[in-house]
């Protein structure tokens, strides 16, 4: 595909059904939107309510050249499809392919298309998405947020070593330590619209590194719960094997997807995600591949396409940046399969194969919930 889209898989590779169907669907869709009041607003609100209706409109649009693209490309007629409509295939494919589905009351809404299958995994995807979280940061000159964590064990969250160097650094003695005036915590919440606590939203402070791992694009954080109230859920599984048809396997992502602009077209990411960033989203898609490391070595030079762990999971989640240390769940069984560190634009998305991991000191110190 030749576009601006965070998801470089072709339609033909992303849905199972027939394009023409994924077409009608699309318009069905379009077809049905009711459109907004036009009872006269008070200035400023009529003013939001324009640049919104704006907006909804360049979307409808962009999806219908979209549908028009994949029914030339479904007769076969690739060399007629234009550039609008490249993007507008693109846009479907994110939208609908591999969708980044808000979260909200710890829940999703239900899916239509290929993605209708994630209602039946509905119970456990709630209890996956209850232990991920936002790492949040105080005393940072520039960011209040950096990533994504997840809870490994009853005191542990999982997350980046590029995300956890922001706010820790080694101590000199062998240990991890806060940077100076700066302190962490892992919000559950940050739900789209939700207010702060809403839905039953877990938050940790985070009191302590128990290590950056020196290969791995991996940190584990000391956590406990905030206010030193609740009892913290029970942790994630994390998988101790591979399953073994890996490539092509039904997965999905958790996390807090925010403006990318140095992987991804700012404008086109504007239409498609409506500027809802920074929110928690449940992003479906495929396991690719497990490639060994560039150099063999396991060496982690901090290659966007090296884990660290000598081999390298590859997925095709519509991740963007602020995905930072999210888990990748295997869609049977939930447990994460790994550690999302990042992409390249027009190659993939990467993550860190856990089961890659199992004799590895830092993760045993974790005590983390190997199954």
């Amino acid at each position: 595909m030749r576009g601006g889209s965070p998801v470089e898989t072709g339609p033909e590779q992303v849905f199972t059904e027939d394009l023409l169907e994924v077409a009608a669907r699309v318009r069905e869709q379009l077809d049905a939107e009711v459109p907004e009041s036009e009872e006269e607003l008070p200035a400023r609100e009529a003013a939001a309510a324009e640049i919104g209706r704006a907006a909804e409109q360049e979307r409808a649009r962009v999806l219908r050249a979209g549908v028009r693209g994949l029914e030339k490309l479904a007769e076969g007629r690739s060399g007629d499809v234009d550039e609008d409509e490249y993007f507008g295939v693109e846009a479907i494919v994110l939208l609908e392919g591999r969708p980044a589905i808000l979260v909200q009351n710890q829940d999703f809404a239900p899916q239509r298309g290929d993605w209708a299958l994630l209602d039946g995994q509905r119970a456990g995807i709630r209890q996956s998405i209850a232990r991920v979280g936002r790492v949040e940061v105080s005393g940072h000159a520039e960011l209040d947020w950096l990533g994504t964590g997840f809870l490994v064990s009853p005191f542990a969250v999982m997350t980046n070593r590029h995300v956890a160097v922001e706010f820790a650094h080694a101590d000199g003695g062998g240990g991890f330590a806060f940077r100076q005036g700066m302190g962490a915590r892992v919000d559950t919440g940050e739900e789209f619209g939700a207010p702060a606590g809403a839905g039953g939203a877990f938050e940790f402070e985070v009191t302590g590194v128990i290590g950056i791992h020196q290969d791995v694009d991996m940190a584990l954080l000391r956590v406990s719960p905030a206010g030193g109230g609740g009892e913290a859920p029970t942790p994630l599984a994390l998988a101790a094997d591979a399953p073994p048809d890996l490539a092509g396997r039904p997965v999905y992502v958790v996390g807090y997807p925010a403006a990318d602009g140095r992987r991804n077209e700012p404008a086109a990411m504007s239409r498609i995600f409506m500027d809802v960033y920074n929110v928690k989203r449940l992003q479906p898609g495929t396991a690719t591949a497990l490639l060994p490391d560039e150099d063999g070595s396991g060496s982690g030079s901090g290659s966007w396409s090296r884990s660290g762990s000598g081999f390298t999971m590859t997925h095709d989640c519509s991740t963007l940046g602020g995905n930072s240390g999210s888990p990748v769940f295997d869609l049977a069984d939930h447990r994460v399969l790994g550690l999302h560190f990042g992409g390249r634009f027009g190659s993939a998305n990467y993550a860190v194969p856990l089961f890659e991991l199992t004799d590895d000191p830092l993760l045993e110190r974790a005590e983390v919930n190997w199954v």
